[in-house]
């Protein structure tokens, strides 16, 4: 029996390892691809709204087809969604690197959110199956220390892969590590997937939220260009309203949702998603426009920008483990109060810095970032995940990472609309300035707000006292 056991116990850490795996190659692509942004503006010919999409596309795909990732991963196995994940996203990567214009690789991006929209979800799912209750803080702080590995040495590797290379590279470099990812996820997962009733692929609320989501981002990032008055925004506005309207209400009626709309009966799991999507609106694109302004404004190389943010991604890295080993034994709502507060503060200290700072000057925001980023992510993600029962755990993680893209996308959208208006029309470094510190001012407040949420709606042990729990624990 002990053997047993010890075997046992050595298979789910060797699991965890598989996931993170997988993950490592999401979060590597989403900071190379940041610092090489002003080669790829060079080399492309791209507009700022093509750079925009670059972005945003990917995280817009990734959101809209999050929710159905998390469901067919529950249907059809977690392994599965997440081996074929990992295939199209490397494909993707590969047809990214050989792109030779703007709209290209804006393409190219939008099928690789669609691979990560079916590996993610999985990920959470899986370890959620794999680990008790009492072990899923210490394991997704593991998952996050790990993604954060990625974060913090895909700005240098970028940075080099950019400089020296060819920015194509930063997309080649995922093609090896997917098909390790792939060989280790055969050899260390076993699969799982959600027994309890029949499941369904819901179309209509597919074609609605995504539809929704796409009209909703163009509005944002093309106002720019056409003018906040123009017929096109605003239809795009309005079509975005009505549609998302219409998802609510479909999926709140129809007998097999893709958004299972009772997962908000839990206090702490509506407040996580809420803190997620407001972090995500102020951060995501905060780092799009702090490597614009490090590498055009204060002439860093694309190495040395890299180099800048690893500070902070390291420091995530260090302490995201410890946060959520910590929010197993005290609860996540002190730690992602006070997570968010740190990153409201880091963003009031980048919305005062001018066109001839060095890397001294910013690295306490940069530490501050870091601090704040790690106490607020991991305790976000273990509090969500212990207020959801087991056995729909893909779909509960799939809303999670979904309001985090949402949130990413609305972010550079949302703050590039605000650059655009400081800067109205002039290409100077003071235009830029101005519409930067005025974007980095409305990120803080944003912050400021996930915290009031994180302090109001999160809950110390979910798991212990909510009807969601209990039926977890049933």
């Amino acid at each position: 029996m002990r053997a047993r056991i010890l075997a046992s116990d050595n298979r789910k850490w060797w699991t965890l390892a598989a996931v993170t795996f997988g993950l490592f190659m999401i979060m590597l692509d989403n900071t190379v691809v940041n610092v090489a942004l002003p080669t790829m503006q060079r080399e492309l010919d791209a507009s700022l709204s093509q750079l925009e999409w670059i972005v945003t596309g990917y995280a817009l795909m990734f959101a809209a087809l999050m929710l159905t990732g998390g469901k067919l991963a529950d249907h059809y196995g977690r392994r599965r969604l997440f081996v074929i994940g990992i295939a199209v996203f490397t494909i993707a990567s590969l047809w990214c690197g050989l792109s030779d214009t703007g709209g290209e690789l804006i393409a190219a991006r939008l099928v690789q959110g669609a691979g990560a929209a079916l590996m993610n979800p999985a990920t959470l799912g899986i370890i959620a199956a794999t680990f008790a209750p009492h072990e899923r803080g210490t394991a997704i702080g593991i998952w996050a220390g790990v993604s954060a590995m990625a974060l913090a040495i895909g700005p240098l590797v970028g940075g080099l892969l950019t400089e020296h290379v060819g920015w194509e590279w930063v997309f080649f470099v995922n093609v090896p590590v997917g098909a390790a990812g792939i060989v280790a996820s055969y050899l260390f997962i076993s699969e799982s997937r959600d027994e309890s009733e029949e499941q369904r692929l819901d179309i209509p609320g597919q074609l609605l939220g995504g539809v929704g989501l796409f009209a909703l981002t163009f509005g944002l990032i093309e106002a720019n260009q056409f003018g906040w008055g123009d017929w096109r925004i605003i239809g795009s506005f309005a079509a975005a309203a009505v549609l998302l309207v219409g998802f609510v209400g479909y999926e709140s009626r129809t007998r097999a949702p893709m958004l299972d709309l009772t997962l908000f009966r839990s206090g702490t799991y509506a407040g996580a998603n809420l803190v997620m999507l407001l972090v995500a609106l102020a951060m995501f694109g905060v780092f799009f426009f702090v490597s614009l302004y490090m590498q055009n404004i204060l002439g860093f190389s694309a190495v040395k920008a890299g180099a800048t943010f690893l500070p902070m991604t390291l420091l995530i890295m260090l302490v995201a483990p410890v946060a959520g080993k910590l929010s197993d034994r005290i609860g996540s709502r002190v730690l992602v109060t006070v997570g968010l507060v740190l990153v409201a503060v880091q963003l009031l200290y980048f919305s005062q810095l001018g066109q001839d700072e060095s890397f001294w000057t910013l690295l306490p925001a940069l530490l501050l970032g870091g601090l704040g980023m790690a106490l607020t992510m991991t305790p976000t993600a273990a509090a969500a995940m212990r207020a959801v029962p087991v056995h729909k755990s893909g779909i509960g993680s799939a809303v999670l990472n979904a309001a985090r893209q949402v949130g990413g996308a609305f972010g550079i959208a949302l703050m590039g609309a605000i650059m655009a208006s400081g800067i109205d029309g002039r290409r100077t470094p003071e235009a830029f300035m101005d519409g930067f510190s005025t974007a980095l001012l409305v990120a803080a407040l944003i912050a400021f707000a996930g915290a009031i949420v994180a302090a109001a709606l999160l809950r110390p042990h979910e798991r212990e006292d909510t009807p969601v729990a209990a039926e977890a624990a049933a």
